[in-house]
């Protein structure tokens, strides 16, 4: 009997292992800006809510190891409060994705997202259900929705960025989270009309069949970029290059699209750092192209590189 119940056990560690959750996120709620007749005692609570929320929710049918798990921050800063329980405030996101044979990493998402409207009352359920986004409580379900909607995110640019078109699924979820978000006065963020830096359009570019070149942009840029650097550096070079120069074609073909200004976002010293060792002839198509995709840096790639 005791050997049956230790192999039951030993089963059930097995198992729970192999569906170890993916995320290790850390959230930081930082509400010094709220007045002081609020209880700040509240925003430790919510802090340690959603970051349960992040890692103990199963994201994917996948199997994570410990050393696995995609490491990724929240920083959410509540600028002030609009009514009772209603608070008003921006989101930053960063992940980054650790580079074959090397110490670096390589973002993934670094993106501030100003527009968050949401309700939160100390100790209630912070919780998502994918049929249901917009719960029965738009400002309290729009919390969860924007949380769930860059984890799906991080998720879906991980998994595009060691293969192919990976992350495919989880852009359709971020697509998902749009489609049926919280409606509500001044719950912005979620629908065309709302601006042309939102979530909306970060859905859109990434899950719209006519875009399939993104993804090829994000595999490239990473797979076929980073990853060669340690074993063949002028074969990683030429691959970016190639990378860019596809991203550049969708920029011609789309101007001001969402995606290109998420991508290169806070990239210009990784971009210089990629080329700062290429021959003359691969800086000067470096220039080229990153002028092009970044143009508001084009005088400093210029100057980096020439």
């Amino acid at each position: 009997m005791k050997k049956n119940k230790l192999l039951f056990i030993l089963c059930l560690l097995i198992n729970i292992n192999s569906f170890s959750q993916e995320l290790l996120a850390k959230v930081t709620v930082n509400a010094n800006r709220v007045s002081t007749t609020v209880d700040k005692r509240i925003f430790i609570t919510l802090q340690n809510q959603l970051t349960n929320f992040l890692n103990n929710r199963k994201w994917t049918n996948d199997s994570y190891k410990a050393v696995e798990k995609i490491e990724c921050s929240f920083v959410l800063n509540i600028e002030n409060t609009t009514e009772p329980n209603i608070y008003k405030g921006q989101l930053l996101v960063q992940s980054a994705r650790p580079v074959f044979g090397s110490t670096y990493q390589s973002a993934l998402i670094n993106y501030q997202d100003g527009d968050l409207l949401f309700k939160y009352i100390e100790f209630q359920p912070v919780e998502f259900n994918e049929n249901r986004v917009g719960g029965s409580d738009p400002y309290s379900a729009n919390l969860t929705a924007i949380f769930a909607f860059y984890s799906n995110l991080i998720l879906g640019l991980h998994y595009d960025s060691f293969s192919p078109k990976g992350g495919e699924k989880y852009f359709q979820k971020v697509q998902n989270i749009v489609n049926n978000a919280p409606e509500g006065s001044n719950v912005n963020g979620w629908r065309i009309f709302d601006g042309l830096r939102t979530r909306y359009w970060i859905a859109e570019n990434l899950s719209n069949p006519r875009n399939n070149i993104l993804h090829n942009v994000i595999y490239g840029y990473y797979r076929s970029g980073f990853d060669k650097m340690s074993t063949s550096e002028k074969e990683a070079v030429s691959n970016f290059l190639q990378t860019l120069n596809q991203l550049k074609a969708f920029n011609t073909q789309n101007p001001n699209s969402m995606f290109v200004q998420f991508f290169t976002q806070n990239r210009l010293q990784e971009f210089i750092g990629i080329f700062k060792r290429s021959s003359i002839d691969d800086k000067e198509k470096a220039v080229t192209v990153l002028s092009n995709i970044d143009a508001a840096n084009g005088g400093n790639y210029s100057e980096a590189l020439k």
